[in-house]
């Protein structure tokens, strides 16, 4: 089988593994089954995220993770803007996966001018590449985003606003309704099912997130589990409607493989 793990809130939450991560992760492949990460976080590259859960004790190489950063990079260059010229609101990983397409850059201005702009999280928004996205989308420019997560799982129980809320900016500024790549849309995951010879009755998606991971695993017909170490809770799914409801509830990591099979 292969099992897709979301990272923040499942694999960790900030720089705080989450219980029985490494264990369950290295379970997993010791039982043969194939392993892939999925996070909707464009802000670190493949590399950095194989280095940040090295450092955790989990294995992974950058080919076995799928961020909404890379995933952008493959739907610009499939639909021809591979080579094209950008306004990026996002920070390091982004900026990477799309340069190693070709793609060009738009500097923030008054009257910016681009093909595409991009948007996903960047600690660093200001007004200035807020207005430089509008009146690039205003001019014409195709509008991708990322994702759409309002806030992201840190430590203690901590969120932070995500990527979806600059991107409810921009489209408010812009008045039009962006592309998105990333989850609950189907498109990273349709990737890693094709990069792995997988079949979605072959799949696990494990997310900590109804509205993303749990949503994108029901539309793609695979089995999903929801952990309640992220932003989820018991009193959460209490409400779920029940084309909405996971295949397995979980605390956490630590009975994953047992409750299974």
């Amino acid at each position: 089988m292969l099992f897709v793990f979301d990272l923040d809130g499942v694999i960790y939450r900030g720089n705080q593994p989450a219980p029985c991560a490494a264990q369950t992760v290295a379970e997993i492949r010791k039982s043969g089954h194939l392993v892939f990460f999925l996070t909707n976080n464009s802000a670190k590259t493949r590399i950095q995220y194989a280095q940040k859960l090295a450092e955790m004790q989990i294995k992974a190489s950058p080919e076995e993770i799928m961020t909404s950063a890379y995933a952008t990079a493959l739907y610009l260059k499939e639909n021809g803007f591979d080579g094209a010229t950008a306004f990026v609101i996002g920070e390091e990983g982004l900026f990477a996966e799309l340069s190693s397409i070709g793609v060009a850059f738009a500097e923030p201005s008054e009257d910016c001018r681009a093909d595409v702009v991009v948007v996903g999280i960047d600690r660093s928004i200001n007004y200035l590449k807020l207005k430089s996205a509008q009146q690039a989308i205003l001019h014409g420019a195709r509008f991708i985003a990322t994702n759409r997560d309002a806030t992201y799982p840190l430590e203690n129980g901590r969120v932070e606003p995500g990527a979806g809320s600059i991107v409810a900016a921009v489209e408010v500024a812009s008045g039009v309704s962006p592309i998105v790549i990333g989850k609950p849309e189907t498109y990273s995951l349709e990737k890693i099912l094709g990069l792995t010879g997988s079949k979605p009755e072959e799949t696990v998606v494990v997310g900590d997130r109804i509205d993303t991971d749990v949503a994108m695993g029901k539309t793609a017909g695979v089995k999903t589990v929801l952990t309640l170490t992220g932003v989820t809770s018991r009193e959460d799914v209490l409400k779920l409607p029940p084309h909405l409801m996971p295949n397995l509830i979980l605390e956490d990591l630590c009975h994953l493989i047992q409750s299974l099979f």
